[in-house]
């Protein structure tokens, strides 16, 4: 994969294609061999192999014949460089520069470093013990901007579940799963205070061109559509009036590969001229005086609503979203006017804790570009590393990263690089 190298494909996730059931024509990968995709070269898809197994034949797969010239590892390095994936371009056949194929045969006339073979080795050493820390320091920061979003999300689950008044007397819903709600609450059935339509289905063409179109991913990755939305579709007036986008709407995605990946929420804030959406969602459309939309964003994708969705996905055999479910699906909603502090309450607290997420994320942007920095420099001899010593192995070098802190690494970086 992309930046990840060699991956078994129980691991990939919904990345890339599906695998072929038919395995004849598939090329033997073991481990140590440099393993690289045809059409992704360029933009990183190579990898040394970890596992034996199979893969699909548009991979080439590179063994080395000469270990005693060559360590593999080094070379695995070496096809990181973003100035080699640059290189590699001019011999790319296709349009798209992301997806151009490199014939085997053009490949072998790649012209690749070759220092002696104890540099090679100092190298992998140095690099490995630079790149245990740097990836350390990355996931522990990745692993706050998980905890982040928990606790944002558990702000908002407490919110617009039970207000903001923490010591209002509180009734029973009703409903298992909804628990005790604030008294002054209505609880309702979606279906009794708006209207729900499932969106346009056509052919592959009828999305070439003309007016905006909400797509499945306007929604799936967004709390409220973008203010401009990128898709087009050659759509007619009267389909732009049973399909409207108008502010206020709620879209939810309908179908999905996995469950989990029902029933998300996206609100439209500002009303999209001439616009249609997918079929692959459903739009509900509040009557008046029901929800307010900046109330919504928030309501729709808290955890109660996804353990619905969820809940009763497991009891259909298909993972469609039906306007039945969607319709009968309880709500237990405040006043307008209480929805409305709640909801500025919202936008407060979560500003916050998105500047803090993006702030960290910008220093994981930035290690991950002195990382990508520093492969070059040592791979290329930019940065001479035959007389440093590294102290320890790898695994005794993360168990000690466990306890540095982000100042002291910063610090050990840079006295590295002077």
């Amino acid at each position: 994969m992309r930046n990840k190298g060699v991956i078994p494909y129980s691991e990939k996730g919904n990345i890339g294609n599906k695998h072929s059931e038919d395995i004849e024509r598939y090329n033997l990968v073991y481990e140590d061999d440099i393993v690289m995709n045809s059409m992704n070269v360029i933009i990183g898809s190579v990898g040394r192999s970890r596992y034996n197994g199979a893969l699909s034949p548009v991979y080439y797969v590179l063994k080395n014949i000469n270990y005693e010239d060559v360590n593999v590892k080094y070379y695995e390095n070496v096809f990181r460089m973003t100035s080699l994936q640059r290189e590699l371009t001019k011999y790319g056949k296709g349009i798209l520069a992301h997806r151009m194929r490199i014939p085997m045969e053009l490949l072998k006339n790649l012209e690749l470093p070759l220092p002696p073979k104890e540099e090679q080795d100092q190298i992998v050493r140095y690099l490995d013990s630079k790149l245990s820390q740097i990836n350390k320091f990355i996931k522990a920061k990745k692993k706050q901007i998980e905890l982040l979003k928990d606790q944002k999300q558990a702000i908002i689950n407490q919110a617009v579940t039970k207000g903001l008044d923490q010591n209002i007397k509180m009734k029973s819903s009703g409903i298992e799963w909804l628990g005790d709600i604030p008294e002054g609450w209505e609880v309702s059935k979606l279906g009794y205070i708006g209207r729900c339509q499932n969106g346009i289905s056509e052919a592959g063409s009828f999305f070439e061109s003309g007016y905006p179109f909400v797509s499945y991913g306007d929604v799936y990755n967004n709390i409220h559509l973008p203010l401009k939305v990128e898709g087009v579709a050659n759509s007619n007036m009267q389909q732009q009036n049973i399909y409207s986008v108008k502010s206020g709407d709620v879209f939810f995605t309908r179908t999905s590969e996995t469950i989990e990946e029902i029933g998300l929420s996206s609100v439209c804030l500002k009303s999209i001229e001439n616009a249609t959406f997918s079929g692959f969602v459903i739009r509900f459309r509040p009557f008046d005086n029901k929800l307010n939309k900046n109330f919504s964003k928030y309501y729709f994708r808290n955890n109660k609503i996804r353990e619905y969705f969820i809940r009763e996905m497991n009891i259909v055999t298909r993972a469609s979203l039906s306007q039945t479910l969607l319709r009968n699906m309880p709500v237990s909603l405040p006043t307008i006017t209480e929805q409305e502090n709640i909801s500025q309450y919202l936008d407060t607290e979560t500003q916050i804790i998105d500047k803090v997420i993006k702030n960290i994320q910008r220093e994981i942007d930035l290690i991950t570009e002195y990382r990508t920095t520093l492969i070059s420099n040592v791979v290329t001899g930019k940065v001479d590393v035959r007389h440093i010593e590294v102290e320890g192995i790898i695994d005794s070098i993360e168990e000690d990263f466990e306890d540095l802190d982000e100042g002291e690494l910063s610090e050990e970086l840079e006295m590295e690089e002077e």
